[in-house]
């Protein structure tokens, strides 16, 4: 597959969202994946997936930190769509980590966190895959801004969809109002980004969607959509992460 990549990238980069997950489905069957944290550009995913299929494969790294409004809205997605998410999980647990590292690892160093609680459990998941799909936009991060709709991703060693890489924020929305999408209610609270909650914290007005992630570090992504290990991030002033 990865030989033939950029003809398939051309023959395909014009396919409507819809369009590109049916090939998808089609030409992988059971060897893709969905992954999702459950923003709003994940639920459009998921919606715009069950109406093309029921038994598609559906995954979340959960790193155990996650807000109750999120569990609450993964037990939606499973009744109102009839599937089962996976969750992904690393071994060490929460209380094995604070008694490795010491208490809240991601307050000081969030990279490390990211990658025991969510790049590493990505990664053996991935391994048994052809493929995985993501709700990535080339808005949202600078290291976004270059996402193809297929690539290879080469940080997991395995084709990268993107269906949704040149939506708007405008067009997200819209698709959620038309079809009536379930969505997390913190997105009405001022969280345009919404991860873990140790590392998460609603936006004030003027601020950037992403500003909320990771407050007070330079860091706007997880790890999971940037090519190679960031360096260890220093704190940029003191403001204090989040502790729920």
């Amino acid at each position: 597959m990865k030989e033939h990549l950029e003809q398939i990238r051309v023959q395909h980069e014009g396919l409507g969202s819809e369009d590109l997950l049916r090939w998808s489905f089609d030409t992988f069957q059971g060897d893709i994946a969905m992954a999702s944290a459950f923003g709003v550009e994940g639920m459009v995913m998921i919606d715009m997936a069950a109406r093309i299929r029921r038994d598609f494969n559906l995954f979340t790294i959960d790193t155990g930190f996650f807000f109750p409004e999120t569990y609450e809205l993964m037990d939606k997605v499973e009744k109102r769509y009839g599937v089962r998410i996976e969750r992904v999980k690393t071994q060490l647990t929460p209380e094995d980590q604070e008694r490795a590292f010491g208490p809240a690892l991601w307050s000081h160093s969030p990279d490390k966190c990211c990658q025991i609680r969510k790049v590493d459990p990505l990664k053996q998941k991935l391994s048994g895959l052809r493929a995985w799909i993501t709700a990535i936009r080339r808005d949202q991060t600078a290291n976004r801004a270059t996402a193809r709709k297929i690539e290879w991703d080469e940080k997991f060693q395995i084709l990268k969809v993107n269906p949704l890489a040149d939506w708007t924020t405008k067009q997200v929305w819209n698709y959620v109002h038309e079809h009536q999408v379930p969505y997390n209610r913190l997105h009405d609270r001022g969280y345009p980004s919404i991860g873990c909650s140790h590392c998460t914290r609603a936006v004030q007005p003027g601020e950037d969607a992403r500003a909320g992630r990771w407050s007070g570090f330079q860091k706007t992504e997880c790890g999971l959509h940037t090519p190679e290990p960031q360096p260890e991030l220093v704190r940029l002033s003191p403001e204090p992460l989040p502790t729920r």
